[in-house]
């Protein structure tokens, strides 16, 4: 069977991506102005094309519209970063409990792949090699995505996607890394899956998550919302 070559993604929707990774890499820092013609000299797109993408950005809460003075990155919280803590632990606890049910072999051998590639990239990290934290990232995000990739619903992992690129941005713009505590919980996590005990890593997901936020506040790096002291 002859294979279709996708058509190259348009300037438009390329300067979309480009620009949606700068925000959740930190790249692009909270509070940041988005001044269109500076944007227009880094990303190859018209001014008309930047609206657009900003609007759509905006739609997805990763930007905020100041009135008439344009764009600027959302800003990050203590309060925010609590809310959206909360709402992975929801999303991703029933995707867990619907994909360990729905698992077959294959899922099995996604979920094992993606934690091999994560747990190469810990060794080195706890090694202090730590000049990629994209990859590691990405292979943390591979990992949490393979098992709950069997739960049958799409606009469930859609909506666990968008959650969890805001939750990766704190952790980039803190620098998070907690070292074998997260390994061990990945570890756990793992055997869990290939058990099909949706009880216990539903606990170890929730112990991953908040560990993750209370090492982000203890930080102090955050500023506190308008609710907290």
């Amino acid at each position: 069977m002859l294979s279709i070559t996708p058509p190259p993604p348009s300037i438009g929707e390329t300067a979309y991506r480009r620009i949606r990774a700068d925000i959740i890499f930190g790249r692009l820092a909270p509070g940041q102005k988005l001044k269109l013609e500076v944007l227009r000299e880094g990303y190859g797109a018209s001014v008309s094309t930047l609206r657009e993408l900003l609007s759509r950005l905006a739609s997805e809460g990763l930007i905020e519209a100041e009135g008439q003075k344009g764009f600027v990155v959302t800003p990050v919280s203590a309060t925010n970063l609590r809310e959206i803590a909360a709402m992975r632990l929801l999303l991703e606890g029933h995707a867990l409990a619907q994909s360990f049910a729905a698992g077959d072999m294959e899922w099995e051998g996604r979920v094992v792949a993606a934690h091999h590639k994560l747990v190469r990239m810990e060794r080195r990290m706890l090694a202090q090699d730590r000049g990629e934290p994209e990859t590691w990232k990405r292979y943390d995000w591979e990992f949490h995505h393979a098992l709950i990739s069997a739960c049958g619903s799409r606009v469930l992992l859609e909506t666990h996607a968008a959650i969890y690129d805001k939750y990766l941005r704190y952790q980039m713009v803190a620098v998070i890394f907690r070292g074998e505590i997260a390994a061990q919980e990945h570890q756990t996590l793992l055997d869990c899956a290939l058990r099909r005990d949706t009880a216990s890593a539903v606990a170890v997901l929730t112990r991953h998550v908040d560990g993750c936020v209370e090492h982000t506040l203890a930080g102090g790096t955050l500023p506190h919302g308008a609710d907290e002291p």
